[in-house]
């Protein structure tokens, strides 16, 4: 294999890796732009970027995919068409900031992110490398995994995070094999006596969302619900598994911190996103004030706009990114490498699409701080497949990376002929 340098320890020293991948795409430019939406999951928007050597690299976000593609197909492609940048992603990313930052994680944010991530997917097949070993040469294989206890149709109806978005339905066996959201809500035990028996090591669940949602996010609230289904949980199979609580950035200060109170007797391995992201100060004070690890960061946005207060501040226990909405691996790196400097784990998220979870296994595996990562069971056996080939092999609990260059993901014919699949296409001069 090409010799390739070893990702550095600090956010500043990365430049050797960003000119490996500027100097493949040297001598080719961008020339066709594809965008590619479906029925079978609307959230999701996939990116075809093919170079002017005819070599094709493959990007994905998630949320408001009609956006997302207009904005692509409107803006992107006539600021590429203007400057015409070398088909690599520092330097096309850096054109494509905008004036004024549009940082968050907004249809300008997620095109970016998609197409930077087709730029590195190109940049590694180029050299004829797996991604990871693009990013860190001898990384492991192989990484262990907690599932995200959604269901198959879970976020599919609306571009939110809402209980009316969560695709579930009566009884339990119409929602599939591995309705697991359902699941936890109404068989707690069961659940998490054959995820443990499959090899995960953790669950994620989010039982205090409809609460949330009816009481504003503010005291008093009645968290009775959700500490029955943790204790269930915990009565079942002890500490024989890890917890992990999703908040969704649903609650105030206050009621977020009475709610770790009582969270604490169930040692949760993190609990994720308890207030909004960017409420650096109230972030702190929550930090300071708990027991419990917290861990945030998936929708802060792009680039150090939003993470550097809370690196900083040493704020946060577990920085989470999702490389679809924060800007793709460019922006996305250097943030991991400033969380890695003052020792704070770093760890991906995955509730979206097959690409978005191909390209966070190879960043984990990659990264010096990321122990594990997150991957949703019902999709992965129940519409990723429909979209891709090459997915991280689910073996257990155990994600594992192919030796195929690139991110390894490729889009199905058969989901290309879908009828339900729909193709925007934009042809640079």
């Amino acid at each position: 294999m090409t010799s390739l340098p070893l990702l550095p320890a600090q956010p500043t020293d990365w430049s050797a890796l960003t000119a490996t991948v500027a100097d493949v795409g040297t001598g080719s430019q961008i020339a066709q732009i594809e965008t590619i939406r479906s029925d079978i999951q609307p959230n999701v928007l996939h990116v075809l970027v093919t170079t002017s050597d005819g070599q094709v690299g493959l990007g994905e976000t998630f949320y408001g995919a009609s956006a997302v593609e207009a904005h692509i197909h409107d803006a992107v492609v006539q600021s590429i068409q203007l400057d015409r940048p070398a088909a690599e992603p520092a330097g096309v990313s850096r054109l494509l900031q905008g004036y004024v930052g549009y940082s968050g994680s907004g249809a300008e944010v997620r095109a970016r992110s998609a197409i930077d991530m087709a730029l590195w997917d190109l940049g590694a097949k180029k050299l004829g490398v797996p991604l990871r070993e693009l990013l860190a040469p001898s990384s492991s294989t192989a990484i262990a995994s907690y599932n995200t206890c959604s269901g198959e149709n879970y976020v599919s109806k609306e571009s939110r995070q809402a209980v009316s978005n969560w695709g579930v339905s009566e009884p339990a066996g119409s929602n599939g094999e591995f309705e697991d959201l359902w699941a936890f809500l109404n068989e707690p035990e069961r659940l998490a006596r054959e995820l443990r028996d499959n090899g995960f090591s953790g669950m994620k669940v989010w039982p205090f969302d409809p609460v949330a949602e009816h009481a504003g996010g503010r005291l008093p609230a009645d968290f009775q619900f959700g500490l029955s289904i943790l204790e269930r949980i915990r009565s079942a199979v002890g500490d024989s598994i890890d917890l992990y609580l999703e908040l969704h950035s649903l609650w105030s200060p206050e009621a977020a911190a009475e709610l770790l109170g009582l969270l604490e007797p169930f040692s949760p391995r993190w609990v994720e996103d308890p207030i909004r992201a960017d409420h650096t100060q109230d972030i702190a004070r929550l930090q300071q004030g708990s027991r419990v690890p917290i861990a945030l960061g998936e929708n802060l946005g792009a680039g150090q706009h939003g993470y550097s207060s809370l690196i900083d501040a040493g704020s946060v226990d577990v920085l989470i990114l999702d490389l679809g909405w924060c800007g793709g691996l460019t922006e996305g790196l250097p943030i991991q490498h400033a969380a890695a400097a003052r020792g704070i784990e770093v760890a991906y998220h995955d509730c979206t699409g097959p690409v978005s979870l191909a390209v966070a296994t190879h960043a984990a595996v990659a990264s010096p701080t990321t122990r594990i990562q997150e991957v949703a069971r019902a999709f992965w056996h129940g519409w990723y497949p429909k979209m891709a080939d090459g997915l991280p092999r689910l073996e257990g609990g155990d994600l594992h990376l192919s030796d195929q260059p690139g991110h390894g993901v490729q889009l199905r014919d058969e989901f290309l002929a879908h009828p339900g699949t729909r193709s925007r296409i934009s042809t640079l001069d």
